[in-house]
């Protein structure tokens, strides 16, 4: 039986900042949380977070199930791809393309999460996209764009019309294709994915009931920013830090080790 490469997490403690450190474990927890909560794809889709003062991110280990993922494992790189640290694991290809991407051009940007659940990917192979029919589409609706499939992300001259299409916007849903967030840490990211995966899912249940769907009024969805600063008790970001410690509580319990 072949298994994965083991990486020493005191090797790379020793190696990196307390700062990329603690990164690497908040980014670690954020994939077992996908997992936990059933909106990972086998070895597929990604998420990655920039290494605090410095132009590198990390990225998942390609060939690692996002409940494995550790601290210690996940993969340093440039914005060229170039491993900064020596590593047993490649890099899924489609993950670079996009992860650098934004990272390249969104500088308020911590964390990139990208999923390929079924609900997400139902509603993106939808004309309309999200409808403003839930409480949660109306926060995904504030901060929402779209980008058109152009196949398997490996063709990096899709980087600069995904730049364009994701302009500033938080939430972006990839036509044919899967859900992406960005925010400003890594607790704010997920957050959101989990604000638009639930927007989704309640969409898709929507629709199959059948019945005349109700839309929410176009004054309530202009003041959802405002809402969700209230909701979240935060000016910025989407409030993530007020439930992370509670998600990470729950993660300790059920799947720990991702801090070595």
């Amino acid at each position: 039986m072949s298994l994965a490469p083991v990486v020493s997490p005191h090797n790379v403690q020793a190696q990196v900042s307390a700062a990329e450190w603690q990164t690497r474990v908040d980014l670690a927890a954020c994939y077992r949380l996908v997992a936990m909560h059933g909106w990972d794809d086998l070895i597929f889709t990604h998420i990655s977070a920039k290494v605090p003062g410095t132009d590198d991110f990390l990225i998942n280990p390609y060939g690692l199930m996002f409940h494995e993922i550790t601290a210690s494992s996940l993969v340093k790189v440039d914005q060229a791809g170039n491993k900064r640290m020596d590593s047993p694991y490649d890099i899924n290809p489609a993950g670079y393309t996009i992860h650098s991407a934004i990272h390249e051009v969104r500088h308020d940007v911590t964390c990139v999460l990208h999923t390929h659940t079924a609900a997400g990917v139902a509603v993106a192979a939808q004309k309309q996209g999200v409808l403003p029919i839930s409480q949660q589409s109306i926060f995904v609706l504030s901060s929402l764009a779209y980008h058109a499939y152009e196949g398997v992300a490996l063709n990096h001259e899709e980087k600069a019309r995904l730049q364009a299409d994701l302009g500033d916007s938080q939430f972006l849903m990839l036509h044919n294709h899967g859900l992406l967030t960005c925010g400003a840490s890594i607790a704010d990211t997920f957050l959101m994915m989990f604000i638009f995966q639930r927007a989704c899912e309640i969409q898709v249940l929507a629709q199959t009931g059948g019945a005349e769907l109700i839309g929410i009024e176009p004054q309530i969805l202009a003041g959802a920013k405002a809402m969700s600063a209230a909701v979240t008790k935060s000016a910025q970001g989407m409030g993530g830090a007020l439930a992370w410690p509670a998600l990470l509580r729950k993660l300790d319990h059920q799947n720990p080790g991702y801090k070595t």
